[in-house]
């Protein structure tokens, strides 16, 4: 059942914020954006996308210590076999993988990872945790000879409220977590972005 609708149907924006030198060495040089492999990654390892939204992706880019010159790339992404956490029913693996990790951890005497570094608004900025519990579910489907998920897609309730009283979240995203390159279509500069651009 998990698979009949694990695949969506739709090309999808997304929006990566990151150095314009990174994005020019992709849209230039032929080269694909790096895969984070961060052990507090929110949805695992993989190459990070805002779902649809270019202004949540270069908020990002200006307020990021590694980012000199902030620029947002676009990409049209397939998810293709997607672990879609937007879903209800992708709480049970969620709760699978977090049993195995458990689990594991208790017969290798270690300790389970914590998620960490809460923000000023109480968010969990380091997500070790819950990125021990995906790569576990990877784990898992690699053991079981299951078909791989090519993404991992996520809702992230984050920030401070929009007014008083308020239940939405001025930070509140979609974030995509591609593991499969082949997944990403093609690159391109957003139209919004405004900027000119000649070849170098």
């Amino acid at each position: 059942m998990e698979r009949l609708y694990s695949k969506l149907p739709n090309l999808i924006f997304g929006f990566h914020g990151c150095d314009r030198s990174v994005a020019e060495t992709v849209l230039y040089k032929n080269q694909e954006l790096k895969t984070s492999i961060n052990t507090y990654d929110w949805l695992g390892n993989g190459i990070y996308f805002w779902e649809n939204s270019y202004s949540r992706a270069l908020d990002w880019a200006k307020h990021s210590a590694k980012v000199e010159e902030p620029f947002v790339l676009g990409a049209i992404i397939d998810l293709g076999h997607c672990l879609n956490l937007t879903d209800f029913g992708s709480f049970e693996i969620l709760k699978q993988g977090y049993r195995v990790l458990r689990y594991k951890s208790e017969i290798n005497g270690v300790n389970l990872p914590k998620n960490r570094g809460k923000s000023k608004d109480n968010d969990y900025l380091l997500r070790d945790l819950d990125c021990a519990v995906i790569e576990q579910i990877h784990e898992m489907r690699r053991e079981e000879n299951e078909i791989p998920y090519d993404s991992v897609r996520g809702l992230f309730q984050e920030g401070k409220p929009i007014y008083e009283g308020s239940g939405f979240l001025e930070k509140t995203h979609i974030q995509l977590c591609v593991r499969n390159p082949n997944c990403i279509k093609g690159y391109f500069v957003p139209k919004q972005a405004n900027i000119r651009y000649s070849m170098p």
